[in-house]
């Protein structure tokens, strides 16, 4: 209560937070705003069946459920952002831009991505309104309507990319991480309804264990998520002119977090895997007979949940090792401290160091893959244990909501400080 009271008392806190509360009220409003001139009766049986498309729900904060404008969500935004990281390998001017020439590097590379975001939200509006079109999910438009729905919901994806940096530059938080947050958070009270009405006294036990679950998966989330491998550094201390050579300095430390990924590969093996599916589902629709046989064997192998979840959790096991050496170079930290005068204790400067960072990182992130790809898998065990298909523990969904909240918390605990300061 008097955290709540200080954040209150502090008029440049109190009106960030409520400029913050007032957009997230108006993405959540532009959310029930239908696509004009189509219905989709079926789309919402459609996504309960569909681990894939409902996806892809949570990322448009229900607007793909509702078949809103706002159908796409901050999808494209996160792609383009998630596809700028790993040109900054293949580019090495990217990786200058945003690593080395300040701010004005990580304005324009953040342009870039913006810019990018535009032919992303095209390419996923148009593929989407195809495949459920040729699913039979919504009816067939005429040519005129399908342009003037894509240009809408490519306007309205770009529109909520606005929003999000909004709250960036005068609010508080991460914006698009908020704005999933507000998705996540605003369907819990459909979903306990839904589950609600067709509740059985006999899943009284399982409804406790899940509850129980929920709660040991958040404790875990902040566990992981705060968890860091401490790697001792010493700083050279710097001697003065004719007063001889200097010593050892002060000690501090270099931390790798267990989970330097977040959730991106998380991203990253859902994008993979919804692929094949839109593959299938096409080919499935094709009277070429060889293109149906593939569609087939594609489906089953899909609908089996064992190969599904080894494959899933393969996949976010090695994008995370795989986003985490795109993110942090060993190489270059080990430069960064020679050139600073600091050493771990040891271990030569240079490559000995590098190398050293570089066998602790490998060895931590194995703990943080394996920890995201259970949680990846979360659904799928909780589903199969139970039975209870109506409400599920959405892992990822815990995942972004625990840290969008652990994030925030951190932000506004660091606004009182200054104010205190």
């Amino acid at each position: 209560m008097k955290t709540l009271l200080d954040i209150f008392s502090d008029a440049q806190l109190r009106k960030r937070i409520l400029f913050v509360i007032f957009i997230l009220v108006i993405s959540r409003f532009l959310t029930t705003i239908p696509i004009p001139e189509v219905s989709a009766d079926n789309l919402a049986s459609f996504l309960q069946n569909n681990s894939f498309f409902g996806f892809l729900n949570l990322f448009s904060g229900g607007g793909l459920a509702a078949f809103s404008i706002m159908m796409l969500g901050v999808g494209p935004y996160i792609t383009a952002s998630i596809i700028m990281q790993l040109m900054t390998v293949l580019i090495p001017s990217l990786k200058e831009m945003h690593q080395e020439e300040g701010e004005n590097g990580r304005r324009k590379f953040i342009q870039y991505g913006r810019l990018l975001t535009v032919p992303l939200a095209i390419l996923q509006g148009f593929a989407l309104l195809t495949l459920l079109t040729k699913q039979n999910i919504i009816p067939l438009m005429s040519s005129t309507t399908f342009i003037s729905n894509l240009i809408i919901i490519t306007a309205a994806s770009i529109l909520l990319m606005w929003l999000g940096e909004l709250i960036n530059d005068k609010g508080i938080g991460n914006g698009v991480s908020l704005i999933i947050f507000s998705g996540i958070i605003s369907a819990l009270p459909q979903q306990i309804g839904q589950y609600l009405v067709t509740f059985d006294p006999s899943q009284i036990p399982a409804v406790v264990g899940i509850i129980l679950l929920v709660v040991a998966v958040i404790a875990g989330i902040v566990f992981v998520t705060e968890a860091e491998r401490p790697i001792p550094i010493t700083y050279a201390k710097q001697s003065r002119i004719g007063a001889g050579s200097g010593g050892v300095g002060a000690s501090t430390y270099l931390p790798l977090r267990l989970n330097q990924a977040g959730v991106v590969p998380i991203i990253f093996a859902i994008s993979v895997l919804i692929l094949p599916q839109f593959a299938t589902q096409l080919f499935a629709l094709s009277s070429v007979e060889l293109l149906q046989n593939v569609a087939r064997s594609l489906t089953a192998l899909l609908a089996n949940q064992w190969i599904y979840g080894a494959i899933y959790f393969f996949l976010v096991v090695i994008f995370t090792y795989f986003y985490t050496a795109v993110t942090f170079d060993p190489e270059k930290t080990a430069q960064n401290l020679q050139k600073n005068g600091a050493f771990i204790s040891g271990f030569r400067p240079g490559p000995a160091t590098s190398e050293y960072i570089a066998q602790v990182l490998a060895r931590v992130t194995l703990v943080g893959a394996l920890f995201l790809g259970l949680i990846a898998l979360l659904p799928i065990i909780v589903q199969g244990i139970t039975g209870i298909t109506a409400i599920a523990v959405g892992g990822t969904s815990l995942l972004i909501a625990v840290s969008v909240t652990l994030d925030l918390i951190k932000k506004i605990d660091a606004q009182l400080a200054m104010k205190e300061y």
